[in-house]
C-alpha cells in the first residue's frame, strides 16, 4: 500500500490538473508524546512569562495613549481537522479593523492587489504605533502560548489560517489541517511577510510531509534568530 496520497490541484483556468503529493504521516506514539510534551513545557513557560509581559504592554499602551479597547484580541482560526478555535493575541490594530480594511481596499486598487497576493499589507492602516512595535518584536503573538497549553496549537506548525482564507487555500487545505497550527513554522523561518500566499501554502505542505522533532527544534532556533534581527516583520 502506498505511503502517499495525491491531491489534484486545478489551475486558475481549470484546464490542467497537477497532483500535490501528501505523504501519509507515520506518527508513532513516541513522536506524538514528545511533541505534546514539548508543547506543554513551552506553554507553561510562555504562560508564566505572559504575566510580566502583559503588565509591560498595558503600561506602554497607557503611556502612548492607545489604551482604548481591550488589551487582548481573540480571532477565530482554522485548527486541526478544520475545527475552529479562538486564537489569542495582543491587540495591535485599531478598533473596527475589519471595516477599516474593507474601506481602505475599496479606495486603493494597489492595496487590493497586494492583499490578494500576500493576504497582508506592508503599510497596513489598521496597525497602531504600539501595535507596530509589538509586531516587529513578535510580542503580539505571545498570548498564543495559552493556545498551546490548551492544545489548540503546537509550538511549531503551519500558522493558523483565517476561516475566510479556506477557499483561497484550495486543495492544500485538506493536507494542512492534518496537523495542529503553530506559533511558529516554515512561513516564519523562510520569508515571513515577504512570501506570497501561494508560497506559504507550499511551505506548509512541505512541513506536513516532513514533520519531525529535529525539524521543529531547528525552526524554533531559526525563529528566535529572525525575531532578534526583526527579519521579515511588519
Amino acid at each position: 500500500m502506498s505511503d502517499n496520497e495525491a491531491i489534484l490541484l486545478k489551475n486558475e483556468d481549470e484546464e490542467e490538473i497537477k497532483p500535490i503529493i501528501v505523504r501519509k504521516q507515520k506518527q508513532n506514539i513516541t513522536f506524538r508524546f514528545a511533541k505534546r510534551t514539548i508543547d506543554i513545557i513551552a506553554g507553561l513557560v510562555g504562560t508564566i512569562l505572559l504575566i510580566p509581559i502583559t503588565i509591560l504592554v498595558w503600561l506602554v499602551r497607557i503611556i502612548k495613549k492607545e489604551n482604548n479597547g481591550p488589551l487582548f484580541f481573540e480571532q477565530l482560526r482554522i485548527g486541526k481537522n478544520g475545527k475552529q478555535f479562538r486564537m489569542y493575541k495582543y491587540r495591535s490594530m485599531c478598533m473596527n479593523a475589519d471595516e477599516t480594511l474593507k474601506k481602505y481596499l475599496e479606495e486603493n486598487e494597489d492595496a487590493r492587489k497586494e492583499y490578494k497576493k500576500y493576504k497582508k499589507l506592508k503599510n497596513d492602516p489598521r496597525i497602531t504605533k504600539v501595535g507596530c512595535f509589538l509586531r516587529k518584536t513578535s510580542l503580539d503573538e505571545f498570548p498564543q502560548f495559552l493556545n498551546v497549553l490548551k492544545g489548540d496549537m503546537s509550538l511549531v506548525g503551519p500558522r493558523p489560517y483565517l476561516p475566510r482564507e479556506q477557499k483561497d487555500m484550495g486543495e492544500y487545505y485538506s493536507a494542512i489541517i492534518k496537523v495542529k497550527p503553530g506559533i511558529t513554522g516554515p512561513w516564519q523561518v523562510r520569508g515571513r511577510n515577504k512570501l506570497e500566499f501561494e508560497d506559504r501554502l507550499k511551505l506548509d505542505l512541505e512541513y506536513v510531509n516532513n514533520m519531525s522533532i529535529k525539524e521543529d527544534i531547528k525552526m524554533v532556533w531559526k525563529t528566535l534568530t529572525k525575531v532578534v534581527k526583526k527579519d521579515g516583520a511588519i
